[in-house]
């Protein structure tokens, strides 16, 4: 084998961090601290900032800051599941309830 073609065949650390850091999470207790840490690496920092969650039952309580960040979540809401349901395991949020919150 050359060595392109090993080169061809390595692929970028950040592929495997997802999923390195979903076995990590999956495998700790549920706590408030592992449901905000997922919710951070599912929307990133900006829309972290301006969101607070947790967890009651199956339902993701988001309270946004404003109704612009409630619009974006609505809107992003089946990537978020999805990503969140990777991260904490299956059937841990079924459900993502937006609020605005209120300064």
């Amino acid at each position: 084998m050359r060595l392109n073609d090993k080169i061809d065949l390595m692929r970028p650390l950040s592929s495997a961090v997802p999923g390195a850091l979903a076995e990590l999470l999956r495998a700790a207790p549920l706590s408030p601290g592992k449901v905000t840490f997922a919710w951070r690496a599912a929307v990133g920092p900006a829309l972290e900032r301006e969101t607070a969650v947790r967890l009651e039952g199956t339902t993701l309580i988001v309270d946004a800051a404003t109704r612009q960040w409630a619009q974006e979540v609505r809107r992003a809401s089946t990537l978020i599941l999805r990503r969140m349901d990777t991260l904490l395991g299956p059937d841990t949020v079924k459900e993502l309830t937006v609020r605005e919150r209120r300064m």
